[in-house]
């Protein structure tokens, strides 16, 4: 794209409501955070966020997996992509079964689309997409708060290319100014007859048809071991005209990530947290986090030695406990030693890296 044609799109966004700084509303677009890892096998059995952080497989009934990765493969001016790779094909393909990649959107963060008003925005989508071979696909946008959508089709071939997707404002059914999901963008790549056996209803917004959402003839994703999909780049604004992706510092999308999940690392031989004795065989420790979008659960995992009263205690059932949205307690029952109620004590890691997964994610 030109620049005076970039110019152009940008300043008609801006004229439609749209364009500037943070224009993109999606999250981790570049691909470029992987809190929960880099790579996961076997996707398929239930849905879950696996690698790249926000990006959700939604997947139900199908006997097809797939390997999902942060990958190095990525169009000029990008470093990561979220690949999936099907392992295991699944060419019976039963009538419910379901398999999607999303993000799904806070309320709060999508009202600059004034949708159901009358000043309702346009919606553009702009993506970068490859596979091993040609492949049709749709995207789609869900309107959780009033069961409305919208859908096109897209085209996939074996270079990386640009998708750019327009689709126009809806008037009906306003968004949530909440922390829920209230609208997803997401990418449809199998889909049996309850889903695909009715009438594409392309860029028209409506009441959800389920037959209509995969209708026309489109790829299975799980049609071949040899399938992968590729996708970087995402981004979803307001205007009439995709712009080029917003590139942001990764410490920025980091943070925006932290609000659903956050990753803490403690290296090998350093302090966790430092707490007290609430009871003479129960220590407690305060941890702090980036505030969330809600409650998270909280995963421990790694070796944790209790320091207490200048003496180790390694026999100590460590948990996370009173979740809040900004901090939660550490909490070690120790079932050989005790120590004195209101005295000090540690939380040490012993042989490797403790870590504390925080999921508050839609």
């Amino acid at each position: 794209m030109s620049k005076a044609a970039e110019l152009a799109n940008l300043i008609g966004n801006i004229n439609a409501g749209g364009g500037g700084v943070n224009r993109n509303v999606i999250i981790n677009g570049a691909m470029n955070v992987a809190q929960r890892g880099t790579s996961s096998t076997g996707i398929g059995a239930s849905s879950g966020y696996f690698t790249c952080d926000r990006w959700k497989i939604t997947t139900g009934n199908t006997a097809g997996r797939l390997t999902m990765t942060q990958d190095s493969s990525a169009p000029s001016g990008f470093a990561n992509s979220t690949k999936l790779a099907c392992t295991t094909a699944d060419t019976s393909i039963a009538a419910d079964e379901i398999t999607i990649l999303g993000q799904s959107l806070e309320g709060q963060n999508v009202q600059a689309f004034a949708k159901g008003t009358s000043d309702a925005k346009p919606f553009v989508v702009s993506f970068y997409v490859k596979g091993n071979a040609s492949a049709t696909y749709v995207a789609e946008l869900y309107d959780h708060d009033n069961t409305r959508n919208i859908t096109q089709a897209f085209s996939v071939t074996t270079d990386w290319a640009r998708v750019e997707l327009t689709f126009p404002a809806d008037t009906t059914g306003a968004l949530d100014d909440d922390n829920a999901a209230s609208l997803t963008f997401q990418i449809w790549i199998h889909a049996g007859s309850t889903y695909s056996g009715g009438t594409f209803a392309d860029n028209t917004w409506g009441s959800v048809t389920q037959a209509n959402r995969y209708a026309g003839s489109r790829t299975s994703f799980f049609d071949s071991t040899d399938r992968t999909f590729f996708l970087t780049g995402v981004q979803l604004e307001v205007g009439q005209n995709p712009t080029e992706f917003e590139h942001e510092p990764y410490d920025v999308t980091l943070k925006k990530c932290n609000r659903y999940t956050q990753l803490l690392e403690y290296p090998s031989g350093h302090y966790v947290a430092v707490g007290f004795a609430y009871e003479a065989a129960h220590l407690r420790a305060v941890i702090t986090y980036d505030k969330k979008r809600s409650t998270p659960s909280g995963t421990l995992s790694g070796t944790t030695t209790v320091f207490h009263s200048g003496n180790n205690s390694d026999d100590a059932t460590i948990s996370i406990a009173g979740l809040g949205v900004e901090s939660a307690r550490l909490e070690a029952a120790m079932t050989d030693e005790s120590t004195t109620a209101g005295y000090a004590a540690g939380y040490w890691t012993g042989g490797d890296i403790t870590t504390i997964l925080l999921d508050a994610e839609l």
